[in-house]
C-alpha cells in the first residue's frame, strides 16, 4: 500500500473555544512531511497548543480539513479519536500528564498497554525498551523504579518524552516540553528526541515560546504567519 508522504493537511480549518468572542484559529494551509522535524513559535496566547490539540484529536476544528495520517479526524467519533492517538502519536503535555505513584518505568511502558500497535513498535520487552529510551535521555539508574512524583521537574520532562517516543508512534508531538530545563540541558533533550524520531523514521512537531531552539530542526513555522486571526487569540 503506498504511504503518502504528507503526514499532516489543514486546509481552511476554523476553530473557537465556547463562550469565545471571536475564533482562536483560522488556518488556510499547513502541510507536515513524513519524517520532518517541525519547530512551531508564536507569543503566548496565538493558539499554539489549541493547534496541537486539534492535531491530536482531543478537540475537532469547527469547519475546514484536518487530515493526520490520511485519516480526516472529524470523520472519527471520539473513541476512534481516542484509539488513533494511541496507536499513532506520541504527545508530551505541556503539563507531562504522567500518574504520579506510577514509577517511572512503568509510566513510560503505559502507552504499549493501551496500544498493540505501539507494543509491536517496541521490538523487545517493554521495560529494556523504557530503560534504554531513559538512559538515552540521561535519567539516573536509581531513579528507574522511583514513584515519578519523587523526580524533580527537569527529570519528569524527560519520562514524558520517553514515554511519547517508545513503540515508534508515526507522529511526536511536543508542547513546551523543556521549559524547566537549563541551555545545556534543553538542548542535548531536543538533539536527543530528535535522534529518535529519526530512528523511527517520525515525524517530530514541536512547539516553544524559545526562538533560540529553531536552529536546531529543519522547519520553522511562525504561528502567527499562517493564523488568520491576527490579534486577540485566545
Amino acid at each position: 500500500m503506498l504511504v503518502s508522504e504528507t503526514v499532516i493537511d489543514l486546509k481552511d480549518v476554523r476553530f473557537t473555544w465556547p463562550d469565545a468572542p471571536k475564533p482562536t484559529l483560522d488556518i488556510h494551509n499547513l502541510e507536515v512531511k513524513r519524517g520532518e522535524h517541525v519547530f512551531i513559535k508564536g507569543p503566548s496566547g496565538c493558539g499554539k497548543s489549541t493547534l496541537l490539540s486539534l492535531l491530536t484529536g482531543i478537540t475537532s476544528c469547527d469547519s475546514g480539513s484536518l487530515k493526520v495520517l490520511d485519516t480526516e479526524l472529524a470523520s472519527l467519533s471520539q473513541t476512534q479519536r481516542d484509539r488513533f492517538r494511541a496507536d499513532n502519536i506520541g504527545y508530551i503535555f505541556q503539563q507531562f500528564n504522567l500518574l504520579p505513584y506510577l514509577s517511572v518505568v512503568d509510566n513510560v511502558v503505559l502507552p504499549c498497554h493501551f496500544s498493540k500497535k505501539r507494543k509491536q513498535g517496541a521490538d523487545c520487552d517493554l521495560k529494556v525498551e523504557a530503560k534504554r529510551l531513559l538512559k538515552r535521555l540521561h535519567l539516573p539508574e536509581e531513579l528507574l523504579n522511583k514513584p515519578v512524583i519523587e523526580l524533580s521537574i527537569g527529570q519528569q520532562q524527560r519520562v514524558a518524552a520517553a514515554r511519547a517516543i517508545i513503540g515508534k508512534p508515526q507522529l511526536i508531538i511536543a508542547d513546551e516540553p523543556t521549559s524547566a530545563l537549563d541551555y545545556a540541558n534543553r538542548t542535548a533533550f531536543i538533539e536527543l528526541l530528535m535522534e529518535q524520531a529519526k530512528e523511527a523514521d517520525s515525524t517530530l512537531v514541536f512547539v516553544s515560546h524559545d526562538p533560540t531552539l529553531e536552529k536546531l530542526f529543519n522547519t520553522g513555522l511562525n504561528l502567527q504567519d499562517i493564523n488568520l486571526i491576527k490579534t486577540g487569540a485566545i
